[in-house]
């Protein structure tokens, strides 16, 4: 059995880390907000434009065609957008949509891909590209607690264009969609081309007069929705990132206030034991005498 000042030592190295953990927990709960509010703020504007863009592929004014709503025979090259957490310490926050991603690439391949391409938002997707070895061709890390789509759009952009002109077949987006405090939900979503299932089909047809030309509108338009749908994303996944990390820090801190229980009854068995042995051995050896 461990001596009373190794267990004191343990002791107080419990209660170190419930502080850490403790902190960590408010620090969550308050970005928590914040990320949620803004989450929420954002999704209005992203379902006015994506009822735009279903208006807009019902439309029959203009016989342009964008590349974003070419759907090609085969996807023979795939690029994938995996949208994490730069931090860790939030469950399996990661390890799911990681998981989620993985699994896909080797669907992809068992189909007859022969190329797969990836774009990384976060510091922990970044990672597990390089460790698996997956074709990394952008990445962006290190965006902080507030999105910002002036960060983001360079790395995006890359697929985009490698789809625009042909070089891929399909892109995927995967990333963590918040839908309680409790529940974060990995998500793989098809970004291009543009799907009906994703834009829906609108109640009416619209018609829609263009200034100054046709393609500059539509071309400028649809790029604005692909760019709401990825910023939607980071902001869902940064909402998760934050409520995951507060669930597990109150679970690590409410078992470091059971392991703290725990050892203060060991050491105090401890300490009685001694006790118990010190006035065996005194009455022992006054009995002796």
């Amino acid at each position: 059995m461990a001596s009373g000042k190794e267990i004191r030592t343990k002791i107080k190295s419990v209660q170190n880390t419930r502080k850490i953990t403790k902190a960590m927990e408010m620090v969550a709960a308050s970005k928590m907000r914040k990320a949620q509010e803004r989450m929420r703020s954002a999704r209005p504007y992203a379902e006015k434009i994506r009822r735009l863009a279903a208006n807009l592929s019902q439309a029959n004014v203009t016989d342009y065609k964008h590349p974003f709503f070419v759907r090609k025979a085969q996807n023979k090259r795939v690029g994938v957008i995996l949208v994490t957490t730069d931090k860790g310490l939030c469950g399996g926050l990661n390890t799911n949509i990681q998981r989620v991603a993985i699994n896909a690439m080797k669907e992809w391949e068992a189909a007859g891909a022969t190329e797969i391409r990836a774009c990384c938002i976060g510091n922990k997707g970044f990672g597990f590209m390089q460790r698996v070895g997956a074709k990394v061709v952008s990445h962006v890390v290190q965006l902080g607690d507030t999105p910002h789509l002036e960060k983001m759009i360079g790395p995006v952009k890359i697929m985009l264009d490698a789809y625009q002109e042909g070089e891929l077949d399909a892109v995927y987006i995967a990333y963590t969609r918040f839908v309680n405090t409790m529940k974060q939900e990995p998500v793989l979503d098809q970004l291009l081309p543009l799907s009906g299932e994703k834009l829906g089909t609108p109640d009416s047809s619209w018609d829609y007069l263009y200034e100054p030309d046709p393609q500059v509108v539509i071309d400028e338009l649809l790029m604005r929705y692909v760019e709401a749908l990825v910023y939607q994303a980071v902001a869902e996944n940064m909402a998760s990132e934050q409520s995951a990390r507060m669930v597990a820090m109150k679970a690590a801190s409410d078992n470091a206030k059971n392991v703290i229980g725990e050892l203060e009854l060991v050491y105090n068995k401890t300490r009685q034991a001694a006790i118990t042995k010190e006035l065996s051995e005194i009455v022992g050896g006054a009995a002796a005498v």
